[in-house]
């Protein structure tokens, strides 16, 4: 047996949680000496604090914990609860993260206001290209409902592309457009420029129309902190007497592994107010 000091040892815990699991009847030592008070426990106990912390640490109350040990759950039953409850931990996680990200590139756009140049702007018109593309839609056009739905289209395209054998496409243009739903959301086209004659299986090839007159701007950097170039060329737009006439395309000049290394295009069209 182990004094409650060892037991708390070797099960990574203090004393004092043990003695309040004692005291709530969620893990009874198993003796009790009658004239010292002290406690002992044995090894195979050790297999029901993993249990007890596991669940804890998944986010359970001790009172869910002490229900769920009271069934018996089987270990095999046990796994697939703690497997799901970590499932959602994750997502929460990601969810967390995202926001983050998002509260990141805002605090970028704040901190931007009036230090980013409107003399990088250019004004030009954009020829027609073929591009391969595949589509989805987006519940809006914030950053947390585009990333899901952008990220998966450009791989699952160039995949795609790749298996047809299709060679010296790109680079890629993000093209959006609202649904018509009236809900905000957003169509996406996740494109790829092409040579003529390319055909690919579940994929449309068509020529992607071009812009009489665009209002472009060059972002490098990660696609996460977009905000303030793209804040910027709408601040140039309203103050240069002109009207944006849709969402703006994302041309993709430069993609490497490091994000932070990305060059993007934005461009917006344009007419006079």
């Amino acid at each position: 047996m182990f004094t409650i000091g060892d037991f708390a040892r070797h099960g990574r815990v203090s004393v004092r949680m043990l003695r309040h699991y004692d005291a709530i009847g969620l893990l009874r030592p198993a003796r009790v000496d009658p004239h010292t008070g002290y406690r002992f426990y044995t090894a195979d106990q050790l297999a029901l604090l993993n249990r007890v912390i596991a669940l804890k640490d998944l986010g359970f109350t001790l009172e869910q914990v002490g229900s769920i040990l009271d069934e018996r759950i089987a270990a095999d039953e046990l796994r697939g609860m703690l497997r799901l409850r970590r499932a959602e931990l994750e997502a929460a996680l990601a969810e967390a993260r995202a926001r983050l990200t998002q509260v990141g590139a805002r605090l970028l756009a704040i901190e931007s206001e009036g230090r980013m140049s409107v003399q990088d702007v250019v004004v030009k018109k954009i020829p027609a290209v073929r591009v391969a593309e595949l589509s989805g839609v987006a519940a809006s056009f914030g950053p947390q409902d585009i990333g899901p739905v952008i990220g998966p289209l450009f791989e699952e395209l160039c995949g795609r592309l790749e298996a047809a054998g299709i060679t010296g496409f790109g680079p890629g243009i993000a093209v959006y457009e609202d649904t018509g739903e009236g809900d905000g959301s957003v169509l996406v086209r996740a494109a790829m420029t092409v040579p003529e004659g390319t055909a690919v299986p579940g994929v449309e090839v068509r020529v992607l129309p071009g812009v009489e007159e665009a209002a472009t701007v060059v972002h490098r950097g990660p696609m996460d902190d977009i905000l303030p170039t793209a804040q910027t060329l709408a601040r140039w737009i309203g103050t240069n007497g002109y009207a944006s006439l849709g969402y703006a395309r994302e041309l993709y000049l430069e993609c490497p592994e490091d994000r932070s290394r990305w060059v993007t295009e934005l461009q917006e069209p344009i007419g006079r107010a």
